[in-house]
């Protein structure tokens, strides 16, 4: 249900996006719109809690590629668990992800940024799968106002976080990262401007 008591045709809506496109503030201010609790970072900062990571070693597993027989998602039900002793921190932490992603898509109305989520909750019923984008100048402006860059420096933070989302990404996945044909939606951010990109998943939403 919206904030108003009308149904909504979708209760999941779950977002990868490429670095410095505003898919995540896409994600945040979707969420806020329509009243559904968002998913982001902050389910690896309960991944760790719940595993009694140290908060210091998270940052280096923030969506690097898990290794090990597991998670090839395409050759598995991922049916270990993330207190299996054998699997590396990497894995134990995105199992516990996973778990995180699934419990958060049983309650429904909820916004899930990057960790996979679309390929785990592919086969889920109302759950609308999007992909944002843009082109490389307008991410370099943007990394470069949000986050202070020079353009050397946005350049670099393109290349690295691009690439480190999709090895994570086809690492747990037999999807290919980015390919317009696994999403409901494919959004070119820098074209359509963040306030329309909103519009648009909001009418989607409500059907």
């Amino acid at each position: 249900y919206d904030q108003k008591g009308g149904v909504n045709m979708y209760h999941i809506v779950t977002i990868e996006r490429k670095y410095a496109s505003g898919g995540n503030e896409i994600g945040e201010r979707l969420a806020k719109a329509l009243g559904y609790k968002l998913y982001d970072r902050h389910i690896l900062m309960e991944a760790a809690k719940n595993l009694q990571i140290p908060s210091f070693r998270i940052s280096g597993l923030d969506e690097t590629s898990p290794g090990g027989w597991l998670f090839n998602l395409s050759k598995t039900s991922l049916g270990g668990n993330s207190g299996d002793k054998n699997l590396s921190m990497a894995d134990k932490l995105f199992l516990e992800e996973k778990r995180i992603i699934e419990e958060a898509a049983e309650k429904g109305n909820c916004v899930i940024v990057g960790r996979a989520a679309g390929y785990i909750l592919r086969e889920k019923e109302n759950h609308l799968g999007v992909f944002i984008h843009s082109d490389n100048e307008k991410r370099l402006k943007r990394a470069m106002e949000k986050e202070g860059f020079n353009e050397a420096e946005a350049k670099n933070a393109l290349k690295k976080n691009d690439k480190r989302r999709s090895g994570f990404y086809q690492s747990v996945t037999d999807w290919e990262w980015g390919n317009p044909k696994y999403y409901e939606l494919y959004m070119d951010s820098g074209k359509l401007g963040m306030e329309l990109c909103i519009r648009l998943l909001m009418a989607a939403v409500k059907g």
